[in-house]
């Protein structure tokens, strides 16, 4: 099995999207807080960047989204985050 330096890529943001949601499922990670949303920005990056080995339309749509979303919380939490402290 020879996997390129985009299926590493790929196996990683895999791996930080499902411990993401293993961990808030566990109770450890709260849903809008920022490493969630790290984990998740950042893993659905990687399986984007895995998509260079073979591309896949409807994988590439649901990553976009992903990561559009969890760019979408990072910004609430900042947002929130600001109006609480000042």
């Amino acid at each position: 099995m020879g996997l390129e330096w985009y299926d590493w890529i790929g196996i990683a943001g895999t791996l930080m999207v499902l411990g993401a949601f293993l961990l808030l499922q566990a109770g450890r990670l709260s849903g809008t807080g920022i490493v969630y949303q790290l984990l998740n920005l950042f893993g659905a990056g990687g399986v984007l960047l895995s998509l260079l080995g073979s591309f896949n339309v409807a994988v590439f749509l649901l990553e976009l989204a992903w990561m559009l979303i969890s760019g979408y919380g990072i910004v609430r939490s900042f947002r929130t985050r600001r109006a609480t402290s000042g």
